[in-house]
């Protein structure tokens, strides 16, 4: 099946000692563990992949969810901003990303990104809270460019863009969350709730106070915009 998960793929400059002991460790880990989540009426299992540590941070829920989706889409042009999926599956779709040099990844910055065609999903992990925040000089209203430019330029008629943002960290964007203003149509929280990295399906309240760790979400938000469908009046 496409975009199954590969857990081959060593990390550069770690022995093969290191590789068996880190593959130890992740295997009993997951036994003692929940194995799955809930998330938008559906159960996923968490993913434990030795790349990033999966088990201790949002990547556990966030690949899982997002992988799935792009089953769905897999015979449909696919996009997506920011090279993540690549690091946990084979992937078979275009990917942006302004900074990360790898094979087939076009590095440009999406707000110039013009495809010859446009996509029936686009996709975002855990990348846009960097758009202008982590720049310089500091942009924070370029995340909202960047949304727009995506479902504007790149997003076809009838499809679907979905990103995840952690929160707690870009506090331009929660506060655009706060005061009603998110970019997105439909909108899901999803909060950590141990340190065995368990999470549970939440709302803007239960994790508005959530704080951002170090290097690990606490909180995700996940949002969804819809193209607009072809008119079938007139």
């Amino acid at each position: 099946m496409s975009y199954t998960y590969d857990y081959t793929k060593a990390t550069a400059g770690e022995s093969a000692s290191r590789r068996y002991w880190r593959l130890m460790k992740m295997t009993l880990t997951r036994l003692v563990r929940v194995k799955t989540f809930r998330f938008d009426g559906k159960t996923y299992e968490y993913l434990y992949h030795k790349y990033n540590k999966t088990w201790k941070n949002e990547r556990g829920i966030e690949i899982p969810i997002f992988r799935e989706l792009l089953v769905r889409y897999q015979n449909k042009r696919i996009l997506e901003l920011g090279n993540v999926l690549a690091h946990y599956c084979p992937v078979h779709h275009d990917v942006v990303d302004k900074y990360e040099v790898a094979p087939g990844v076009i590095n440009e910055d999406v707000v110039e990104f013009i495809p010859q065609q446009k996509y029936d999903l686009i996709v975002s992990i855990s990348t846009l809270e960097h758009v202008g925040w982590d720049e310089q000089p500091r942009e924070p209203d370029k995340l909202l460019r960047t949304i727009e430019h995506l479902r504007e330029r790149c997003l076809a008629v009838g499809g679907t863009m979905m990103a995840s943002l952690p929160l707690g960290y870009n506090t331009y964007f929660d506060g655009l969350i706060e005061n009603g203003q998110s970019p997105f149509t439909t909108q899901y929280f999803l909060k950590r709730i141990s340190k065995k990295n368990y999470w549970i399906e939440s709302d803007w309240e239960g994790c508005r106070t959530s704080p951002y760790g170090r290097s690990v979400a606490n909180a995700l938000y996940i949002g969804i915009i819809r193209g607009e469908s072809v008119s079938t009046t007139g």
